[in-house]
């Protein structure tokens, strides 16, 4: 009947270490679980932080070249409208051209 006792004892332990083990097992996979979820949104967050950075970054280089080539622009229309055409002197070597003279 000893051997009885101790076997069901000895059953008993190993059904409540076996629960212990279920217990920690589930445990740990809710902290897995929670720190995934964790991670993720510390991702997200700091995603959405440095894609607004570059977003503006971009914005104000773009703002930039609009300025640098209205400038540019504005300076050669200046450049262009301040060249002297002599209309006849163009029209008659236009003139010789299309005779073959020149």
């Amino acid at each position: 009947m000893e051997n009885s006792n101790t076997l069901d004892h000895l059953l008993d332990i190993e059904a409540k270490a076996s629960a212990m083990v279920k217990d920690a097992q589930e445990e740990a996979e809710k902290r897995i679980h929670e720190n995934e979820i964790k991670n993720q949104t510390a991702y997200e967050e700091r995603f959405k932080v440095e894609a607004q950075k570059l977003e503006d970054s971009l914005i104000k280089e773009k703002e930039k070249l609009r300025t640098q080539y209205k400038q540019t622009l504005d300076e050669y229309r200046n450049e262009i409208s301040n060249i002297n055409i002599n209309v006849d002197r163009f029209s008659s070597l236009l003139n010789k051209y299309i005779a073959g003279e020149g």
